[in-house]
């Protein structure tokens, strides 16, 4: 993606409300010659802002357009998207952790030490399992069942959607905890959202229906 020059951005604007246009025509009406606007036209046909045709005219790429709110995407941070996490204490049991799960709708519970800092993540999967065994739900913690620090994929607000997407799928989860840095050594880690798959794609969607100006 390049920044474009003031005469770049007229070009674009006119190509997209006339094309398809010759040179001529967009020198015409930019009031230049031919000549002086050659190098813009080379510049925005190479960086695929436009589609020449000979003896035909230029044409305005939708496609990237379509690129552009793409990478508009791909650049968002995580702290402008991420949820409110579904938090539980380490102590919970399990019975009240699928309450919650329930209640709350959601796929992941995070659980937090008596500090208030992350100490592990329990999936739908994780309660299903415990679920499926002769064990008393209500005396079980959610502590015997959850993934623990420093086995936890996490996400820092400042990175991107992108870098968020790509942890879920080669991860193979469906969330991630987003959380800010107490202590590296320790694996200490305050939460302060989430992030899931469908937070992403409606994040998606929101942005690629946006219109490019």
């Amino acid at each position: 993606m390049i920044k474009l020059t003031k005469r770049q951005a007229e070009i674009l604007e006119i190509v997209k409300q006339s094309g398809p246009i010759t040179g001529q025509q967009i020198a015409e009406k930019l009031s230049l010659t031919r000549a002086a606007l050659r190098p813009d036209l080379a510049i925005l046909t190479m960086a695929g802002n436009l589609d020449a045709r000979p003896r035909v005219g230029y044409f305005f790429n939708h496609n990237y357009e379509v690129k552009l709110q793409a990478e508009k995407f791909l650049h968002q941070k995580v702290n402008d998207y991420k949820a409110h996490p579904i938090v539980v204490e380490k102590s919970t049991s399990v019975y009240d952790a699928i309450v919650q799960l329930f209640l709350e709708d959601v796929g992941t519970l995070y659980a937090v030490d008596v500090n208030g800092y992350l100490a592990g993540v329990i999936s739908r999967k994780d309660l299903l399992r415990a679920a499926i065994g002769n064990r008393d739900l209500n005396d079980l913690p959610v502590s015997v069942i959850m993934t623990r620090m420093p086995n936890i994929i996490t996400i820092f607000p400042e990175e991107t959607l992108l870098e968020a997407a790509k942890k879920m799928i080669h991860n193979h989860i469906d969330s991630l905890p987003v959380v800010k840095e107490m202590d590296t050594e320790k694996h200490t880690y305050l939460i302060v959202g989430r992030i899931t798959k469908t937070t992403i794609t409606r994040a998606y969607l929101e942005i690629m229906e946006q219109k490019t100006v």
